[in-house]
């Protein structure tokens, strides 16, 4: 995929963010206090698109979801009407916004309640490929889109059959899902790799995907065995790329190829205002790689960079600069 090539679609929930900090997260039957309340605009419709149109305003991105006919999704329709890269003919309106309460603890650790609202209408019906502009697909959460997590009679799930439908377009696909603590991810997101070209998900979802032990009983990454999980991830189905991110290094593995890992960017004391959205800072960065033809390790090189700069941010694409200017104020970070 080249530069002067389309441009990139990313697809699936459109998200209003409700970042309340708390003093501390409290346990149950208690009270904590909400000390201040940012607006923010999340999920991976809106976290991608907003990233990548900052960091290169010359890309050109479709968004396609559904928002509710209501204040919130005019918020935003507002945020991307700021880039003229973005297109966003292809959101329908329908039903109430879905909105997440983010609930924020001082060291940076969050919490989501979220309500899907308009995300549960997103449907393979709203995915036409005939005249879209665009050479890659990015399409999710798996596990929060119902009305493409549900089964299709043709596929095992209405994901698969949208996948599958881009790739005969000759789009390529990438997805990426929600961490959850629940066994659906074998049988909603498995189904999905092999229509998939480009998989990033960070080391939560790759466990309960492979099967494959990637944190330790004190939730510390497994570092060791994060090139088996990639493997595994490329034996189920993916078809490019399988990258797995985490707080502390990165992996990923080419069909074909070596295994590449990195260790994640230092960030100086009381850089980090919140890791919402950090998961999107990351996978916008590797759709972006992808779109220049970038390899593999410079492509997580550069993932990375952008999700370690996200962190300063309260929302997912708040503090995205354009990638030269970004890259060169991580590099002062390792001088």
């Amino acid at each position: 995929m080249r530069e002067t090539g389309p441009g990139i679609a990313v697809a699936g929930n459109l998200i209003v963010d409700q970042i309340k900090y708390v003093e501390r997260y409290p346990s149950p039957q208690t009270l904590a206090a909400i000390r201040r309340m940012e607006l923010s605009i999340g999920g991976l419709a809106c976290n991608c698109a907003l990233t990548l149109a900052k960091l290169d305003p010359r890309l050109p991105l479709s968004v396609i979801g559904v928002l509710g006919q209501d204040e919130m999704a005019r918020h935003v329709l507002d945020a991307f009407a700021h880039h003229p890269n973005i297109d966003t003919s292809r959101i329908r309106q329908a039903g109430q916004t879905s909105y997440t309460d983010v609930m924020t603890t001082p060291d940076g650790g969050r919490t989501f309640f979220t309500y899907s609202g308009s995300n549960a209408l997103l449907t393979a019906a709203d995915f036409d490929f005939t005249d879209l502009d665009a050479g890659l697909l990015h399409v999710g959460y798996i596990l929060l889109l119902e009305g493409l997590d549900r089964e299709d009679p043709d596929y095992p799930t209405a994901m698969c059959r949208v996948l599958d439908r881009a790739r005969r377009a000759g789009i390529a696909t990438s997805i990426d899902v929600i961490s959850e603590d629940s066994g659906r991810y074998r049988e909603l997101v498995v189904p999905a790799l092999p229509y998939t070209d480009y998989l990033s998900i960070n080391e939560i979802e790759a466990e309960r995907t492979t099967g494959i032990a990637l944190r330790d009983s004190k939730g510390d990454l497994i570092a060791a065995n994060l090139r088996a999980a990639c493997q595994r991830l490329l034996e189920l189905g993916v078809g490019r790329w399988a990258v797995i991110h985490s707080q502390y290094l990165s992996g990923g593995m080419e069909r074909g190829g070596p295994y590449v890992e990195e260790a994640s960017w230092p960030i100086p004391p009381g850089f980090k205002k919140s890791s919402v959205g950090a998961g999107d800072a990351f996978t916008s960065g590797l759709l972006y790689a992808i779109w220049k033809g970038w390899d593999l390790a410079r492509a997580i090189h550069v993932a990375g960079a952008v999700a370690a700069w996200s962190l300063s941010g309260a929302g997912g694409a708040d503090a995205i600069l354009p990638l030269d200017e970004l890259l060169a104020k991580m590099q002062a970070f390792r001088a």
